[in-house]
Protein backbone atom coordinates (compact mmCIF):
# COMPACT_ATOMS: atom_id res chain seq x y z
CA UNK A 1 0.00 0.00 0.00
CA UNK A 2 2.45 2.54 0.98
CA UNK A 3 4.56 1.63 -1.97
CA UNK A 4 1.95 2.43 -4.38
CA UNK A 5 1.43 5.70 -1.97
CA UNK A 6 5.04 6.67 -3.09
CA UNK A 7 5.09 6.24 -6.56
CA UNK A 8 1.67 8.11 -6.99
CA UNK A 9 3.62 11.00 -4.94
CA UNK A 10 6.46 10.71 -6.87
CA UNK A 11 4.73 10.74 -10.39
CA UNK A 12 2.46 13.31 -8.74
CA UNK A 13 4.46 15.48 -7.96
CA UNK A 14 6.77 15.18 -10.89
CA UNK A 15 3.92 15.94 -13.55
CA UNK A 16 2.96 18.98 -11.25
CA UNK A 17 5.91 20.89 -11.26
CA UNK A 18 5.71 19.95 -15.11
CA UNK A 19 2.32 21.52 -15.42
CA UNK A 20 3.28 24.68 -13.47
CA UNK A 21 6.39 25.34 -15.57
CA UNK A 22 3.32 24.89 -18.82
CA UNK A 23 6.16 21.67 -19.91
CA UNK A 24 4.85 20.56 -23.07
CA UNK A 25 3.00 17.35 -22.47
CA UNK A 26 2.90 16.06 -26.24
CA UNK A 27 7.08 15.78 -26.62
CA UNK A 28 6.64 14.53 -23.19
CA UNK A 29 4.75 11.94 -24.52
CA UNK A 30 5.77 11.46 -27.82
CA UNK A 31 9.30 10.92 -26.54
CA UNK A 32 9.00 8.74 -23.94
CA UNK A 33 8.07 5.56 -25.50
CA UNK A 34 11.06 4.97 -27.48
CA UNK A 35 13.10 6.65 -24.39
CA UNK A 36 11.71 4.01 -22.01
CA UNK A 37 12.39 1.42 -24.66
CA UNK A 38 16.36 2.01 -24.46
CA UNK A 39 16.62 2.90 -21.23
CA UNK A 40 13.96 0.18 -19.30
CA UNK A 41 15.30 -2.44 -21.27
CA UNK A 42 18.62 -1.54 -21.62
CA UNK A 43 18.24 -2.29 -17.49
CA UNK A 44 16.76 -5.21 -18.15
CA UNK A 45 19.42 -7.05 -20.47
CA UNK A 46 22.33 -5.32 -17.76
CA UNK A 47 20.47 -7.45 -14.78
CA UNK A 48 19.54 -10.77 -16.60
CA UNK A 49 23.50 -10.61 -17.48
CA UNK A 50 24.47 -9.94 -13.99
CA UNK A 51 21.88 -12.17 -12.58
CA UNK A 52 22.16 -16.16 -11.97
CA UNK A 53 18.95 -17.66 -12.31
CA UNK A 54 18.35 -18.31 -8.97
CA UNK A 55 19.51 -14.26 -8.19
CA UNK A 56 16.89 -13.11 -10.93
CA UNK A 57 13.98 -14.97 -9.68
CA UNK A 58 14.73 -13.63 -6.13
CA UNK A 59 14.83 -10.59 -6.89
CA UNK A 60 11.69 -10.31 -9.23
CA UNK A 61 10.00 -12.22 -5.99
CA UNK A 62 11.30 -9.45 -3.47
CA UNK A 63 10.02 -6.63 -5.80
CA UNK A 64 6.59 -8.31 -5.63
CA UNK A 65 6.63 -8.28 -1.58
CA UNK A 66 7.25 -4.06 -1.20
CA UNK A 67 3.63 -4.28 -2.28
CA UNK A 68 2.62 -5.73 0.44
CA UNK A 69 2.90 -5.34 4.56
CA UNK A 70 6.00 -6.01 6.54
CA UNK A 71 6.12 -8.75 8.83
CA UNK A 72 6.55 -7.29 12.33
CA UNK A 73 4.44 -5.83 14.99
CA UNK A 74 4.20 -5.58 18.65
CA UNK A 75 1.66 -8.63 17.98
CA UNK A 76 4.15 -10.79 16.21
CA UNK A 77 7.00 -10.27 19.08
CA UNK A 78 4.35 -11.41 21.27
CA UNK A 79 3.19 -14.34 19.09
CA UNK A 80 6.77 -15.27 18.29
CA UNK A 81 7.53 -15.47 22.30
CA UNK A 82 4.52 -17.22 23.33
CA UNK A 83 5.93 -19.94 20.75
CA UNK A 84 8.70 -19.81 22.70
CA UNK A 85 7.13 -20.06 25.78
CA UNK A 86 5.42 -23.17 25.11
CA UNK A 87 8.68 -24.69 24.02
CA UNK A 88 10.56 -23.95 27.43
CA UNK A 89 7.66 -24.68 29.44
CA UNK A 90 7.14 -28.24 27.60
CA UNK A 91 11.63 -29.09 28.04
CA UNK A 92 11.18 -28.20 31.96
CA UNK A 93 8.01 -30.36 32.32
CA UNK A 94 9.15 -33.42 30.33
CA UNK A 95 12.65 -33.00 29.11
CA UNK A 96 14.62 -32.41 26.00
CA UNK A 97 13.01 -35.86 24.14
CA UNK A 98 9.54 -34.73 24.30
CA UNK A 99 10.31 -31.47 22.15
CA UNK A 100 11.66 -34.39 19.00
CA UNK A 101 8.36 -34.87 17.51
CA UNK A 102 7.99 -30.61 17.82
CA UNK A 103 10.86 -29.88 16.19
CA UNK A 104 10.74 -32.66 13.36
CA UNK A 105 6.90 -31.58 12.12
CA UNK A 106 6.71 -28.25 13.32
CA UNK A 107 3.25 -27.58 11.50
CA UNK A 108 1.53 -31.06 13.27
CA UNK A 109 3.04 -29.40 16.74
CA UNK A 110 0.43 -27.90 19.36
CA UNK A 111 3.31 -25.49 20.05
CA UNK A 112 4.30 -24.23 16.08
CA UNK A 113 1.31 -24.76 14.81
CA UNK A 114 -0.25 -21.60 15.25
CA UNK A 115 3.09 -19.28 14.20
CA UNK A 116 3.52 -21.63 11.25
CA UNK A 117 0.79 -21.15 10.26
CA UNK A 118 1.68 -17.98 8.30
CA UNK A 119 3.73 -19.04 5.45
CA UNK A 120 6.21 -15.84 5.90
CA UNK A 121 7.49 -17.85 9.05
CA UNK A 122 9.15 -20.18 7.28
CA UNK A 123 12.61 -19.43 7.73
CA UNK A 124 12.16 -18.43 11.20
CA UNK A 125 10.68 -21.60 12.00
CA UNK A 126 13.48 -23.06 10.76
CA UNK A 127 16.13 -21.47 12.62
CA UNK A 128 14.55 -22.24 16.13
CA UNK A 129 13.51 -25.87 15.28
CA UNK A 130 17.11 -26.57 13.82
CA UNK A 131 18.50 -24.85 16.75
CA UNK A 132 16.55 -26.95 19.47
CA UNK A 133 17.38 -29.72 17.45
CA UNK A 134 21.04 -29.52 17.68
CA UNK A 135 20.38 -29.13 21.87
CA UNK A 136 18.24 -31.72 22.42
CA UNK A 137 20.49 -33.98 20.54
CA UNK A 138 24.05 -33.01 20.78
CA UNK A 139 26.18 -31.70 24.25
CA UNK A 140 27.93 -28.82 23.67
CA UNK A 141 28.97 -25.38 25.39
CA UNK A 142 26.30 -22.46 24.78
CA UNK A 143 28.76 -20.11 23.19
CA UNK A 144 28.82 -22.87 20.91
CA UNK A 145 25.14 -23.22 19.80
CA UNK A 146 25.35 -18.82 20.18
CA UNK A 147 28.16 -18.87 17.21
CA UNK A 148 25.97 -21.66 15.48
CA UNK A 149 22.93 -19.50 15.02
CA UNK A 150 25.24 -16.11 14.25
CA UNK A 151 26.31 -18.22 11.16
CA UNK A 152 22.85 -19.30 10.79
CA UNK A 153 21.90 -15.87 11.13
CA UNK A 154 24.29 -14.21 8.42
CA UNK A 155 23.65 -16.17 5.69
CA UNK A 156 20.07 -15.84 6.09
CA UNK A 157 20.54 -11.69 5.71
CA UNK A 158 23.21 -12.24 3.33
CA UNK A 159 20.69 -13.83 0.71
CA UNK A 160 17.98 -11.42 1.68
CA UNK A 161 20.18 -8.53 0.81
CA UNK A 162 21.56 -9.87 -2.64
CA UNK A 163 17.94 -8.34 -4.20
CA UNK A 164 18.25 -5.10 -3.09
CA UNK A 165 22.33 -5.01 -3.87
CA UNK A 166 21.65 -6.23 -7.46
CA UNK A 167 19.12 -3.21 -7.53
CA UNK A 168 20.90 -1.01 -6.58
CA UNK A 169 23.22 -1.40 -9.16
CA UNK A 170 20.72 -1.45 -12.08
CA UNK A 171 19.72 2.11 -10.26
CA UNK A 172 23.44 3.38 -10.24
CA UNK A 173 22.82 2.37 -14.14
CA UNK A 174 20.19 3.78 -15.11
CA UNK A 175 21.43 7.94 -15.35
CA UNK A 176 24.00 5.96 -18.15
CA UNK A 177 21.82 4.29 -20.00
CA UNK A 178 19.58 7.97 -19.95
CA UNK A 179 22.54 9.58 -21.02
CA UNK A 180 23.22 6.81 -23.92
CA UNK A 181 19.08 7.64 -24.86
CA UNK A 182 19.96 11.04 -24.89
CA UNK A 183 22.99 11.02 -27.24
CA UNK A 184 21.34 8.67 -29.71
CA UNK A 185 18.55 11.11 -29.75
CA UNK A 186 21.17 13.92 -30.38
CA UNK A 187 22.74 11.78 -33.21
CA UNK A 188 18.86 11.75 -34.47
CA UNK A 189 19.17 15.82 -34.06
CA UNK A 190 22.44 15.91 -36.27
CA UNK A 191 20.56 14.06 -39.28
CA UNK A 192 18.09 17.18 -38.99
CA UNK A 193 20.43 20.01 -39.34
CA UNK A 194 19.07 21.67 -42.19
CA UNK A 195 15.97 21.65 -40.54
CA UNK A 196 14.09 24.75 -39.51
CA UNK A 197 14.62 25.80 -35.62
CA UNK A 198 11.39 24.55 -34.55
CA UNK A 199 12.07 21.18 -35.51
CA UNK A 200 15.34 21.06 -34.27
CA UNK A 201 14.01 22.18 -30.82
CA UNK A 202 11.62 19.11 -30.91
CA UNK A 203 14.20 17.13 -31.36
CA UNK A 204 16.77 17.84 -29.08
CA UNK A 205 13.96 18.17 -26.08
CA UNK A 206 13.06 14.68 -27.09
CA UNK A 207 16.86 13.80 -26.53
CA UNK A 208 16.61 15.06 -23.46
CA UNK A 209 13.74 13.27 -21.80
CA UNK A 210 16.02 10.52 -22.03
CA UNK A 211 18.22 12.05 -19.50
CA UNK A 212 15.42 12.84 -17.21
CA UNK A 213 13.96 9.60 -17.69
CA UNK A 214 17.08 7.96 -16.19
CA UNK A 215 17.02 10.10 -13.39
CA UNK A 216 14.42 9.50 -12.30
CA UNK A 217 13.66 5.85 -12.74
CA UNK A 218 16.90 5.63 -10.66
CA UNK A 219 16.39 8.12 -7.85
CA UNK A 220 12.49 7.76 -7.79
CA UNK A 221 11.85 4.38 -8.69
CA UNK A 222 14.35 1.92 -8.55
CA UNK A 223 16.62 2.85 -5.94
CA UNK A 224 13.27 3.32 -3.19
CA UNK A 225 12.75 -0.39 -4.45
CA UNK A 226 15.62 -1.99 -3.37
CA UNK A 227 15.85 -0.10 0.25
CA UNK A 228 12.26 -0.95 0.59
CA UNK A 229 14.10 -4.66 0.23
CA UNK A 230 16.64 -4.04 2.33
CA UNK A 231 14.44 -2.65 4.89
CA UNK A 232 12.68 -6.64 4.51
CA UNK A 233 15.50 -8.18 4.67
CA UNK A 234 16.72 -5.90 8.25
CA UNK A 235 13.52 -6.86 9.73
CA UNK A 236 13.79 -10.64 9.07
CA UNK A 237 17.35 -10.43 10.73
CA UNK A 238 15.95 -8.20 13.74
CA UNK A 239 13.10 -11.63 14.67
CA UNK A 240 15.99 -13.88 14.24
CA UNK A 241 17.83 -11.65 16.52
CA UNK A 242 14.92 -12.01 18.75
CA UNK A 243 14.80 -15.41 18.69
CA UNK A 244 18.50 -16.01 19.60
CA UNK A 245 18.93 -13.64 22.15
CA UNK A 246 15.36 -16.08 23.99
CA UNK A 247 17.46 -19.46 22.56
CA UNK A 248 20.77 -18.10 23.94
CA UNK A 249 19.50 -17.23 27.63
CA UNK A 250 17.56 -21.11 27.69
CA UNK A 251 20.13 -23.11 26.36
CA UNK A 252 22.66 -20.95 28.82
CA UNK A 253 20.47 -22.78 31.53
CA UNK A 254 18.23 -19.65 32.36
CA UNK A 255 14.78 -20.39 33.47
CA UNK A 256 11.89 -19.69 30.94
CA UNK A 257 10.97 -16.24 31.97
CA UNK A 258 14.29 -14.92 32.09
CA UNK A 259 14.81 -16.38 28.73
CA UNK A 260 11.42 -14.50 27.28
CA UNK A 261 12.94 -11.28 29.09
CA UNK A 262 16.43 -11.75 27.09
CA UNK A 263 14.11 -11.80 24.08
CA UNK A 264 11.50 -9.17 24.80
CA UNK A 265 15.05 -6.79 25.18
CA UNK A 266 16.02 -7.50 22.24
CA UNK A 267 12.99 -6.56 20.31
CA UNK A 268 13.30 -2.85 18.59
CA UNK A 269 11.70 -0.34 20.92
CA UNK A 270 8.99 1.35 19.08
CA UNK A 271 7.66 -2.50 18.58
CA UNK A 272 8.51 -4.01 22.04
CA UNK A 273 5.88 -5.03 24.18
CA UNK A 274 5.74 -3.86 27.83
CA UNK A 275 7.26 -6.74 30.54
CA UNK A 276 3.35 -6.78 31.95
CA UNK A 277 1.85 -7.35 28.01
CA UNK A 278 3.99 -10.39 27.40
CA UNK A 279 3.02 -11.81 30.87
CA UNK A 280 -0.44 -11.31 30.27
CA UNK A 281 -0.03 -12.96 27.28
CA UNK A 282 1.74 -15.76 28.32
CA UNK A 283 -1.09 -16.36 30.69
CA UNK A 284 -4.17 -15.96 28.11
CA UNK A 285 -2.15 -18.76 25.81
CA UNK A 286 -2.03 -21.25 28.85
CA UNK A 287 -5.88 -20.25 29.47
CA UNK A 288 -5.88 -18.26 32.61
Amino acid sequence: MFAILGVIIVIGCILSGFILEKGNFDLLLSAAPPELLMIGGGALGALVLSSPKDVLGSIFKSIGSIFGPMITSKEYYLDLLITLSGLYMKIRREGLVAIEKDVERPMESPIFSNFAANKRNKEVLAFICDTMRIFSTVNIEAHEFESIMDADIEATVHEALVPAHSIGKVADSLPGLGIVACVLGVVITMGKINEPAEVLGHSIGAALVGTFLGVLGAYGFVAPVGTNIEHRAKETESILLVAKASLTAFVGGNPPPVALEAGRRAIPIHKRPTFEELEQAIKVSKGK
